[in-house]
């Protein structure tokens, strides 16, 4: 498709401010060009190996604070983050209650009306919480809009009052929780490495927390588009809510693994900067979501994204660099890594940009 003719049908449904659910409620029943992957992409889908039979590590949580057990769950996190970045938790203390709240909040924001939605739309990066249908990643030329509509939600947002309303209880609940889950991970993934179990906290893994509450509609041409195309997560930790819908699928040994849902159970996915961290020792995987003729598919990912200011130098644990394990990365800026992740084709890596 010429360039210029996308960016027109950009324009149109940026002018809606109605994102991807808005193509569904006006009754489309083929997708816009933007959404089609390009076509060497969709002949490389059809030769890509799908596993049935790669399962995700699933890990227990449960009586982490005795000590026979804590040391188990920490050699199923060292495993998991090594061979896989991903791992799904259960018995990990969130009430079922402000899980389901959560999903039902996303809900509720993305299905009410557009002219109470469009307030909140808006590609400016900075704003604590916005909506937006991630259009503009067609600037990166070759790069195909993914099907979902996104609300973005600032976890130290400065004024409450500015979350919707329709999901502002659930949402402060859930940010409540899931920083506290995040703070017994960093933990374990601290001891994983065989750190003092307060180490990445200390070095503020734990900050620039971001929310982003995803609303996947049903598409009319799935085998066309992606929900959410490939990529790793320019991020510290990553922590995915997803209700029972599926389509996340994570990539081992250059197959794709469905992430089959957990009832109540949470995803945990390293992201590029603890990969740095580790020196290699933790991997980010690329995953992606498939689009589904069937929706909508609800899923709610909290980054903890590190110091984006003040400036902070982050680069390989000094404790785990020696002679026979020299340092891989260079030191890099928070803000760095993420400007120049966002220059770039989303599924290319951003860990090359800063390797030695």
């Amino acid at each position: 498709m010429d360039y210029e003719e996308g960016w027109a049908e950009i324009q149109a449904i940026d002018d809606t401010k109605a994102g991807v659910k808005g193509l569904i409620d006006a009754g489309i029943i083929e997708i816009p060009r933007i959404f089609i992957r390009p076509p060497h992409e969709l002949d490389e889908e059809l030769n890509m190996c799908k596993s049935s039979t790669l399962q995700v590590p699933v890990v227990d949580l449960s009586g982490v604070e005795l000590e026979d057990r804590r040391k188990k769950i920490v050699d199923e996190i060292r495993e998991a983050s090594e061979k896989w970045g991903f791992f799904q938790l259960i018995n990990h203390g969130i009430p079922s209650s402000v899980l389901e709240g959560m999903i039902d909040g996303t809900r509720k924001f993305h299905e009410q009306d557009v002219e109470v939605k469009k307030e909140y739309y808006s590609s400016d990066p900075t704003r604590e919480v916005r909506y937006d249908s991630n259009l503009h990643v067609y600037k990166t030329k070759g790069t195909s809009v993914s099907w979902k509509d996104t609300l973005f939600i600032s976890a130290v947002v400065s004024k409450p009052e500015e979350i919707p309303r329709v999901c502002r209880k659930t949402s402060l609940e859930y940010i409540n929780h899931v920083t506290k889950l995040a703070d017994i991970l960093l933990g374990l993934l601290s001891e994983a490495l065989g750190l003092k179990p307060d180490h990445l906290k200390a070095a503020e893994c734990d900050k620039g927390q971001v929310l982003a509450c995803h609303y996947y509609p049903a598409c009319p041409q799935p085998e066309l588009t992606l929900g959410t195309a490939k990529h790793t997560d320019p991020s510290f930790l990553t922590i995915v809510l997803q209700d029972q819908s599926g389509g996340l699928q994570v990539m081992r040994d250059n197959q794709l693994a469905d992430v089959t849902p957990i009832q109540h159970g949470l995803i945990v996915n390293i992201g590029d900067l603890l990969q740095i961290l580790s020196n290699d020792k933790f991997v980010s995987a690329n995953h992606r979501v498939v689009a589904n003729k069937i929706g909508p598919r609800i899923s709610v990912a909290c980054f903890f994204n590190g110091l984006l200011a003040p400036s902070k130098m982050y680069g390989p644990i000094k404790e785990l660099i020696s002679e026979e394990n020299p340092p891989l990365y260079k030191d890099f800026q928070v803000v760095d890594y993420v400007t120049k992740f966002f220059s770039k084709p989303l599924d290319k890596t951003g860990l090359d940009l800063f390797r030695l």
